[in-house]
C-alpha cells in the first residue's frame, strides 16, 4: 500500500472545507501551487480523483466527499492524541491515562492515582461517563480505562481488578412508607417504580443493575431512565421512584429527604471493577490495578468505592 502522508489529508480537509485553492494555501501557510502537489499526490495514492477544479469552482468528487467524511474522524484523533502528548511533554509527564468513571472518585482510588504519578510518572485524566454507557468509551478508545460496575463479558475487554463487593440499597424517598419500616423485602420491589441507567449497556449489564422480576416471579416496574447519580437521587426525593445504590454512596451520599434501606433477599452485591481494552493493554494499566489492589487491601481503610 502506498504510504499517505498526513499533510496531504490536511490539505485536502481544508480545502473541502474552504473550496478554494487560494483560502487553503493562505490558511495552510503555503502556496497555492503546494496546495495543488499535495492534493495531487493523494489522488496518486488513493488511485481515484477526489477534487474537481474548474475557473469558477473547487468542488469533491464523489469520491473525494466520502473519502472525506471517512478520513476526517481518524485525523481528529490523530490530532488528539499529538496534542495529548505534546502536553504531557509541556507538564514533564511520561504518560497519561485517560480514565472514565461512575458517580464520584473516592480516597482510595484517588491515592491510587497519586502512586501511580510518585512511582511511575504517569499522570490520570478523569472523565465521568453515563451510568448507562459502562463500556462504549473503552472500546472505542476515547478513555484507556473505567471504573465501572460488573459484570463486563465483552470478548474484547479486560477487568484489571475487581473491587471489593458491597452491599446493595434502596433508595427512598424519606416520606415512603418503606422508609418508616427501616427496611425492605425484595418481593416489595413489585411495588415501586425502580429508575434504571440508560445508554448503550447490553442487556446482561441492565439485567444486573435492576432486575427484571422478584425472586418469586413477580415484574419489577422501571418506567425512567437516568444517565447520573445526582439525577437519580432527585427523582427518588419526589416520592415517584426508588433506586438501588451499594452501600459506599449511601454512606457519602446523606440527604435529608432520602433513606437508604437494606433489602433482605437481595442477595446479588454490587461490585465494580477496572476494565480496559484487552488488545490496549500496558504496563501502565498493569500498575494502575496493583496500586488498587494495594489500597483496598489495606485492613485500616474502609471498603468505600464510587457508586
Amino acid at each position: 500500500m502506498n504510504q499517505v502522508h498526513v499533510q496531504e489529508i490536511e490539505c485536502l480537509l481544508a480545502l473541502a472545507e474552504e473550496l478554494h485553492f487560494g483560502r487553503t494555501a493562505t490558511r495552510l501557510g503555503c502556496s497555492q501551487s503546494r496546495v495543488s502537489q499535495l492534493v495531487a499526490g493523494l489522488e496518486r495514492r488513493v488511485g481515484v480523483r477526489l477534487v474537481e477544479r474548474t475557473s469558477r469552482r473547487v468542488a469533491l468528487t464523489r469520491f473525494g466527499a466520502q473519502f472525506v467524511d471517512e478520513v476526517r474522524p481518524a485525523y481528529q484523533t490523530l490530532s488528539q492524541v499529538v496534542g495529548q502528548a505534546r502536553e504531557r511533554a509541556r507538564r514533564g509527564a511520561l504518560r497519561q491515562l485517560r480514565v472514565g468513571f461512575h458517580g464520584s472518585v473516592y480516597e482510595e482510588i484517588a491515592e491510587a492515582f497519586r502512586q501511580l504519578r510518585v512511582r511511575h510518572e504517569v499522570t490520570v485524566a478523569l472523565s465521568e461517563i453515563p451510568l448507562g454507557s459502562p463500556f462504549s468509551a473503552v472500546l472505542d478508545g476515547r478513555l484507556d480505562a473505567a471504573v465501572v460496575e460488573l459484570p463486563a463479558r465483552e470478548a474484547a475487554l479486560t477487568v484489571g481488578y475487581r473491587f471489593p463487593p458491597q452491599d446493595r440499597l434502596l433508595a427512598v424517598a424519606a416520606s415512603h412508607p418503606l422508609a418508616r419500616a427501616g427496611r425492605a423485602d425484595v418481593e416489595e420491589l413489585a411495588g415501586l417504580d425502580v429508575l434504571h441507567p440508560t445508554g448503550d449497556a447490553p442487556d446482561y449489564w441492565r439485567v444486573a443493575r435492576v432486575p427484571a422480576a422478584t425472586p418469586l416471579g413477580v415484574p419489577i416496574r422501571s418506567t425512567t431512565g437516568i444517565t447520573t447519580v445526582q439525577e437519580g437521587l432527585a427523582l427518588v426525593a419526589t416520592g415517584e421512584h426508588a433506586m438501588l445504590v451499594c452501600r459506599p454512596l449511601a454512606e457519602r451520599t446523606t440527604r435529608g429527604d432520602i433513606r437508604y434501606l437494606p433489602v433482605h433477599g437481595l442477595d446479588e452485591p454490587s461490585q465494580l471493577g477496572l476494565i480496559w481494552r484487552t488488545d490496549r493493554t500496558t504496563p501502565q494499566l498493569g500498575a494502575l490495578a496493583g496500586l488498587l489492589a494495594d489500597e483496598f487491601a489495606r485492613p485500616s481503610r474502609p471498603a468505600h468505592v464510587p457508586a
